[in-house]
Parts: structure tokens; C-alpha cells; sequence
């Protein structure tokens, strides 16, 4: 607006010729509902102020009016239930805007003054940049009422001094004086918290879609530690819930020490910390290892005993709940140092709610792993009213994670390197397309080398994943049919498990 630009350098010297001629201070504002009898195109001039409130009608809606104020005193008289007065310091046409705001117990004015030539070019901007405002208000409110819902249920009764942990006990100890108390769902909240502030971090050994995983100290020993990503907050959520359900902790299931949540309204760091195993996941374990068939019988036996514990459903006062991984992969399951594995992961676990015959379904946006997804998953059929749907679809997983062990089991002096399932059907990140059509449409599994079948142990071994993985859901074996089959392969080839 040239006026204004007049107006702004009227104490320095013009460099022009011409001398313009400043006019007294009149604000041009744009007017609604309130307009004076010599108003024209919806403005008025004043030596005052432009305004905008919002006016209640009695049963009525609230109604968003405008008009110009003078310096002294008004000729408007409005019952005002909210009001927002504009200096636009300009002789342009000034826009006004009062926006009330309502959301999650928050009532605010945002209140914008703009400055332009043609007011209607002004007043469409003005609704715009308000429109956003109040979108980006309504979204931070949320996202922080959310976050201190979510907090709250975690730490309500936790906002007292740490609890003390006298020298010398280790996390031994301390479990197991949980354990005997009776409760079965893992350490008080309280020594959780205390142990969580007390670990120092060592180093990185791992990171993925939800965060980073840690090596750390606590009292000289090594724990774990999964730091999640902020925008993982559910998944923390879920996963620290399902560790600390009664009666879930089993040697073949990743133990859960502590979770913990650190930091301010700036940052948040969501803490999981768990027993430390150095050989890392399934995952890493078979790409440098191979094995006989005593390690081979050994890995399996332990990974569908954790999986069988999971599934099945303890009934008692304080009894446990049928539990669904979701995600089963040779990833989220652990090697022990004494070759065995726990399942680990249980960020997307289902819980099977007998009472009420519901399914309890974690509230995060994550899914599984596509390359391990089952048919009825991958053509989007699962009845995910029914439970026993999740459970079935963990057995096709375990089926794949099976196939993978079996491949690194020396027999006549023959292994097969290291190998995802589906390597040689579909890319290094296959598509939801790319899965559908290999498992669904064409039926195909991973493929079993020429000599399985003069192997009596992987023979048998692949006419357990071959169950595991049929296309029908119903035809597969449950986790305790696959755990009492290979007790009995171990018993037969005198192997102690």
C-alpha cells in the first residue's frame, strides 16, 4: 500500500521531486452488522481503533461483527460477550478478526489485524490464516491432553520420593521377592521408576521402526534398554502393559525389568528395560551360526514354549490372559547365551478377554511384518472379532521361522546360507501386492533342499512348518501341538531340551 509505505517514512526525506501529501491519521476498517450511515463497500473511517467481537444472541448462535471505534468513546453500542480492538497504525483498510477458540478445557481469542488495498483480498486472508490457526490450536491441545492422559495412567501415585534399594541387590533378587509377594506382574512401579534413572547407557545395539536399543549398566550389570521414538508412545504404552500382565513372566519370554517415562514438555524419552542377551535376535544368531541338530531342536523347542505361554490362558483369581504376538519374526525373538530363545517384541500383542469374550486390540497405528504376514491377513479376510483368528496367524509366522532355523541345520556335511523366507519370490521389501499374489493367489511356501528328506530330523521338520503354514487357518497346529511334537523328536534322538 503505497499511503502506508508514505505514512512509515514520513520522517525521512524523500528523494522524489514530488512531495506527497501525508493526510491525519484515519484508519479505513472493514465493517460488518455495524456500519455507519456514511459507511461504503463495507467500511468506515476512523481516528480511533477497528474492532471485532463476537456478539451472543439470546437462543441463538454467536454472530461475528465488525465496525470502527472512535478515540474517545464509541456512537456503537453492543452487548459484547467477546471483543478484540485492532491498531493498525495505517490509513489502508484494516481487517480485524476474532476467532474464539474452544478446545480440551482451553477458551482463547485469537485476535489478527491485517493490512490491504482491496479489503476483500484482506478479509478472505484473514479467514484463511484463521482457519489454520485453529486447526494447529485443536491439534496441540489434543496431542497435549493426550500425551498427559496417556502419562497419567502410568504414573498416577509414582509422584513420591525414589524408593530406596539397599547395596547389593540385583535384579535377581529383587524379581524374585516380587515373584514370592504373589502378584506375578513384575517389580512396583516405584522400584521400576528408581532403577530407570539409576541405568547408564553403554552403547547402541540396534535401532528400528519404533526406536533404539541400548546396552546398559545397572549396579554392574547389563540390562537392555528400548528407547522409543516419541511418535511411539502407544506402542511403549502396550508393550510395558503386556509385560506386567499377571503371571507373564516364563523363561522363554524376554524379561521385563523396568519401563519408565523421562523428561519434560520439551522432550520425552518412553524407557523398556529388559534382560541383556549378548547373541542378539534369531535374526542375527543363524546368518553367523549354524547348527547341529541338538541346537536346532533346542532353538525351536524354547521359541514355541514362550509362544505356548503366551497363547494360553491361565484361569484363577489372579490368572492370565490368552496373549497374540502380532508381529512374530526371527527378529523379535531373542537367542539366551545358553542357546535357547525368548519371544520379545510385544509392542502390537492382542489380549483375549474371557469374561467378556472381547479382544483387546492396542490402539497404535502399527502393523506387522508383510514378508511374514498370513494369507487371511495379506487378502484382508481376518475375522478380527474372533481370537483365535491371532492365534492361528502366529502359527503361520512360526511356521516361516521354522523354515529358517532348519536351513542353517548342518546334515551330511551340507547347510544353506542364511535366507529371509520368500528370498528368491519377491524383492528385499516387498510390497502388500507383492506378498498377496506369491501367498495368496499362487499358494506358494519357501522352498525345502533336496536333502530334508534324507535327514530324519528335518524331514519331520518340514512336515511340522508345512502344517504350520497351510493356506486354511483352521487346518494349522496350535503352539502346544508343535511344542509336545518336537519334545518327542528330541526324546527319540535322546536329546535332553
Amino acid at each position: 500500500c503505497y499511503l502506508c509505505m508514505l505514512q512509515r517514512n514520513s520522517g525521512k526525506e524523500s528523494s522524489s521531486s514530488v512531495t506527497p501529501v501525508i493526510p491525519e491519521r484515519m484508519l479505513l476498517c472493514h465493517c460488518y452488522h455495524h456500519c455507519p450511515e456514511d459507511s461504503t463497500n463495507n467500511t468506515c473511517r476512523t481516528d480511533g481503533y477497528c474492532f471485532t467481537m463476537v456478539e451472543e444472541e439470546e437462543g441463538g448462535s454467536p454472530v461475528l461483527t465488525s465496525g470502527c471505534l472512535g478515540s474517545v468513546g464509541s456512537e456503537f453500542q453492543c452487548r459484547v460477550s467477546f471483543l478484540s480492538v485492532c491498531n493498525c497504525l495505517s490509513v489502508c483498510l484494516c481487517v480485524c478478526n476474532c476467532l474464539l477458540v474452544l478446545s480440551v478445557g482451553l477458551s482463547v481469542i485469537v485476535c489478527l489485524s491485517y493490512l490491504c488495498v482491496i479489503h476483500h483480498t484482506a478479509l478472505y486472508t484473514s479467514v484463511c490464516i484463521s482457519c489454520v490457526m485453529l486447526i494447529f490450536i485443536i491439534i496441540y491441545c489434543y496431542y497435549r491432553y493426550n500425551r498427559q492422559v496417556t502419562r497419567a495412567r502410568y504414573s498416577m501415585g509414582l509422584e513420591q520420593d525414589e524408593t530406596f534399594i539397599p547395596a547389593g541387590e540385583s535384579l535377581k533378587d529383587l524379581i524374585e521377592q516380587s515373584q514370592s509377594s504373589g502378584s506375578g506382574s513384575g517389580l512396583p512401579l516405584l522400584v521400576q521408576r528408581t532403577i530407570a534413572k539409576q541405568i547408564q547407557m553403554v552403547k547402541q545395539i540396534g535401532k528400528g521402526r519404533y526406536g533404539e536399543v541400548w546396552m546398559g549398566r545397572w549396579r554392574g550389570e547389563r540390562v537392555a534398554v528400548k528407547v522409543f521414538f516419541t511418535t511411539e508412545e502407544a506402542s511403549w504404552f502396550r508393550e510395558t502393559e503386556i509385560y506386567q500382565t499377571v503371571l507373564m513372566r516364563h523363561e522363554n519370554i524376554l524379561g521385563f525389568i523396568a519401563a519408565d517415562i523421562k523428561g519434560t514438555g520439551s522432550w520425552t524419552q518412553l524407557y523398556l528395560i529388559t534382560d541383556y542377551h549378548e547373541n542378539g535376535s534369531l535374526y542375527d544368531y543363524l546368518k553367523s551360526t549354524t547348527l547341529d541338530t541338538k541346537a536346532l531342536l533346542r532353538l525351536a523347542y524354547s521359541a514355541v514354549s514362550g509362544l505356548c505361554h503366551l497363547h494360553t490362558e491361565i484361569f484363577g483369581t489372579q490368572g492370565k490372559p490368552a496373549i497374540a504376538h502380532r508381529d512374530l519374526k526371527s527378529k523379535n525373538i531373542l537367542v539366551k547365551k545358553n542357546g535357547t530363545c525368548c519371544i520379545a517384541d510385544l509392542g502390537l500383542a492382542v489380549k483375549f478377554i474371557s469374561d467378556t469374550n472381547e479382544v483387546d486390540i492396542p490402539p497404535n497405528t502399527r502393523v506387522g511384518t508383510k514378508r511374514y504376514m498370513p494369507p487371511e491377513v495379506l487378502d484382508e479376510s481376518l475375522n478380527r472379532c474372533h481370537f483365535q483368528s491371532y492365534i492361528m496367524a502366529d502359527m503361520y509366522s512360526f511356521g516361516l521361522i521354522l523354515w529358517e532355523m532348519a536351513r542353517r541345520c548342518v546334515s551330511g556335511g551340507i547347510v544353506e546360507e542364511y535366507q529371509l523366507p520368500y528370498h528368491d519370490l519377491v524383492p528385499t521389501d516387498p510390497s502388500y501386492e507383492d506378498m498377496r499374489e506369491v501367498v495368496c493367489i499362487k499358494r506358494q511356501r519357501p522352498s525345502f533342499a533336496n536333502r530334508w528328506s534324507s535327514d530324519e530330523c528335518l524331514r519331520q521338520m518340514g512336515k511340522l512348518m508345512t502344517e504350520c503354514w497351510a493356506h486354511n487357518p483352521a487346518s494349522r497346529l496350535t503352539a502346544l501341538r508343535v511344542k509336545k511334537t518336537l519334545a518327542k523328536m528330541s526324546e527319540s534322538q535322546d536329546i535332553k531340551l
